[in-house]
């Protein structure tokens, strides 16, 4: 798995990590990742095993983050990770379901009792259980995507 900090400028990186965390303190009152002093944000978020993305605002958003509990889960590496519409991480049948969904987190600015059915990039099916999707606010109160995570998953068979 490629080291997402070579991906993009340490700077970008950081901030996205950053915007990632403090929309979720901001809009649930509590920490993702607890980071102590001296430690990354960057680093903690893209190696703790809880499973974060993230998508941005574009017509159809596109994948612009995924630590490497999401690769793995999705089997995908950081720049494939990175290049397809989030929609696609869910199967065609329940994509419907998932726009519905993504509606009501924009009004609501977060779910906190997500469970869906996702696939990976080789058809596997995952069931996620108790997931977390948040609207991603910039300091200036603008709009910058939605971020998910969730540590409950597995594999359907």
């Amino acid at each position: 798995m490629a080291n997402w900090g070579t991906m993009q400028g340490i700077g970008a990186t950081e901030a996205h990590a950053r915007l990632i965390t403090e929309s979720f303190q901001r809009l649930l009152g509590r920490a993702l990742v607890e980071v102590n002093e001296g430690e990354s944000i960057r680093d903690k978020l893209y190696n703790t095993p809880i499973v974060v993305l993230s998508h941005g605002t574009e017509d159809d958003p596109v994948l612009n983050y995924g630590n490497t509990a999401a690769q793995s889960l999705w089997e995908r590496d950081w720049d494939d990770f990175t290049s397809i519409p989030s929609r696609l991480t869910a199967e065609p049948m329940e994509r419907a379901e998932r726009d519905q969904f993504l509606k009501k987190v924009a009004e609501q600015g977060y779910d906190d009792n997500f469970n869906g059915i996702r696939v990976s990039s080789t058809g596997r099916r995952i069931a996620i259980e108790r997931g977390i999707v948040w609207n991603l606010i910039d300091e200036h109160g603008v709009y910058r995507g939605q971020a998910a995570a969730f540590a409950t998953y597995s594999y359907i068979e």
